[in-house]
């Protein structure tokens, strides 16, 4: 990598090594949440891949083989999301800026990446002298918790606790049988005797009543001196560690607090921002964990610093894929929302930027074709585009057009959905008794469904069965995770139709309904390991993604005969 030292002080400025004079430049830049990168930033990624496949000056286990691709054993590496910025010097020329999320090699300032906003782990930082006060609280509460007498006295009232449930159960069998024997004794001695042996009798029972639940409060109140006193000397022991927790969650939201305010962005207009002032005005005003030390934002910020004009972006995936996300080596991915989104809104200001794909009516001059009707239902084929239901910003869905095109219906009800990118057959419910049928369809299962989607790569297997538990991603809503702890279960059935020229067409059938399930199940590394085609979240945009609900079968809600809907994708 040919770096220039004349134009930045640590010469991270880099000219192409190629002739680039042939492409033209982009007229806005990068709208950073979807896109397809450009040409010269293409060129731009290809060049530092290169780099970091030849560099010697540092060493991170990617994952990756000799020949710099994923090697057969994985699981000790750790791909790294790496993005470049095209930019303009204050000179005129055109050249571009790299870098890193996060840490590499436990650093986060390497030779001919731009460095973080702000360098925590510089010596003269007081990150490392406060984290020092958090980390002896972290060793006092592990060795005061380490104390055997804790997990003695811990135990002990367990057994305590254990002993008086079985001594009270034992109590209230024994009072509820001796009740069962004084009202068999009252309705004897209300039936033989009167007056005074009458009254003594009844008093008698009465204070044999008082004396066993008398026995009971006692019982309580012994057992209760027993665990409290145990309690007592267990809070003795840890108290100390309550404090040292207490102490350790003050410190570390001081702290976090701080770095919160050290980082400081820069947007086009020479305005500066920190983290806490970017996500006050948010639903989430406390920034995640990670925040600001994406690529994307370390690169604008260092461009604008050095008055560098940026032009262009892309980010892309070097290394072995984690195993929750889906991330492919070499591939080109967004920004991701959580963390990126509110600090770019800030920083992009002033720039002339692309407008948000998402934030356009792919399917205005589309038609919603109309599969099937009766007084009950209405089947009808999306286009690719087209929102099932109305958005945000978007009203025009497949919902809104049904609704228009049949306005003297009891009510329209929505009962499941497609993506903005997928076509296919939706099914809506005109009325509420139908509504009320197909919902408990498709709870129990009861409806069919098969999709034809087109993925990355020749699949060799005639057919096969996915099962990877997923879950939304908290920090870069809408891109879902594989997530074995907290994932809700998820099965996909799939079957090859064909494979040519390095793709693969096949028929898709979820038992679940997740969202994104087919997406992720074709695109994770523990499925088919193929992104579909056009799939700008799970692999790459194209013109549109390849996936179309072709079938469609349920029971009619009236006649509950079995019907079956077909639509012919046209890819």
């Amino acid at each position: 990598m040919h770096t220039d030292a004349s134009f930045t002080p640590d010469g991270l400025f880099t000219r192409f090594n190629a002739d680039i004079d042939h492409l033209e430049l982009p007229s806005a830049f990068t709208f950073p949440f979807y896109y397809q990168p450009h040409p010269i930033c293409v060129r731009a990624a290809q060049e530092l891949q290169q780099h970091l496949a030849t560099q010697i000056d540092w060493q991170h286990d990617f994952g990756l083989n000799s020949e710099h691709e994923l090697g057969e054993n994985t699981a000790e590496g750790t791909g790294k999301m790496f993005g470049v910025l095209l930019v303009r010097s204050p000179r005129g020329e055109l050249g571009y800026f790299s870098a890193f999320s996060g840490k590499i090699a436990d650093q986060n300032i390497l030779p001919n990446f731009v460095p973080p906003v702000f360098d925590m782990l510089a010596e003269e930082c007081f990150f490392q002298t406060e984290l020092e006060a958090i980390t002896a609280l972290n060793a006092q509460v592990t060795a005061l918790s380490a104390n055997p007498q804790i997990s003695h006295l811990s135990g002990k009232v367990a057994q305590y606790q254990a002993d008086y449930k079985a001594l009270e159960q034992q109590q209230r069998q024994a009072m509820i049988e001796g009740r069962a024997e004084r009202k068999q004794q009252r309705q004897h001695a209300e039936a033989h005797l009167t007056g005074e042996a009458l009254n003594a009798a009844l008093d008698l029972l009465a204070k044999q009543s008082v004396a066993e639940k008398n026995d009971l409060k006692y019982l309580k109140m012994a057992w209760d001196e027993k665990i409290d006193t145990l309690h007592a000397e267990l809070t003795a022991l840890t108290a100390a560690i309550d404090d040292a927790k207490q102490q350790r969650k003050t410190l570390s939201n001081a702290l976090q607090n701080k770095l919160f305010e050290q980082y400081c962005f820069l947007n086009a207009n020479g305005e500066e921002k920190s983290l806490n002032a970017i996500f006050a005005p948010t639903t989430s005003p406390t920034p995640p964990a990670g925040a600001g030390e994406c690529a994307a934002p370390k690169l604008l910020h260092y461009a604008y610093k050095h008055g560098y004009t940026p032009l262009s972006m892309a980010e892309f995936w070097w290394g072995v894929s984690p195993k929750s996300e889906v991330r492919q080596h070499k591939k080109f991915y967004p920004s991701c929302h959580g963390k990126c989104n509110p600090i770019l809104g800030h920083m992009l200001e002033g720039l002339t930027v692309d407008p948000n794909p998402l934030e356009t009516n792919w399917a205005e001059d589309k038609a919603l074709e109309v599969v099937y009707q009766d007084d009950a239902i209405i089947v009808v084929n999306k286009p690719s585009g087209l929102l099932s239901v109305p958005g945000k910003t978007i009203k025009d869905s497949a919902y809104t057009r049904v609704i228009a095109t049949l306005p003297e219906v009891e009510e329209t009800f929505v009962l499941h959905r497609l993506d903005m990118a997928t076509s296919g057959l939706l099914v809506f419910a005109l009325t509420r008794r139908a509504n009320k049928n197909l919902q408990k369809q498709f709870i129990t299962r009861g409806v069919e469904k098969r999709y034809v989607a087109m993925v990355e790569g020749m699949v060799e297997q005639p057919s096969g069965e996915i099962n990877l538990p997923m879950r939304g991603d908290p920090d870069d809503r809408p891109r879902q995770l594989v997530c074995f702890e907290h994932g809700k279960p998820a099965t996909t059935y799939w079957q090859l139709i064909h494979a040519e020229n390095g793709r693969s067409k096949l028929h898709m059938q979820p038992k679940t309904g997740r969202t994104h399930q087919l997406r992720v199940h074709c695109a994770h590394v523990m499925g088919l390991n193929m992104p579909m085609v056009g799939d700008g979240l799970y692999g790459e945009p194209d013109t549109r993604l390849h996936l179309h609900a072709e079938q469609l079968s349920f029971d009619h809600p009236y006649t509950h005969q079995r019907m079956t809907f077909d639509a012919e994708c046209d890819f």
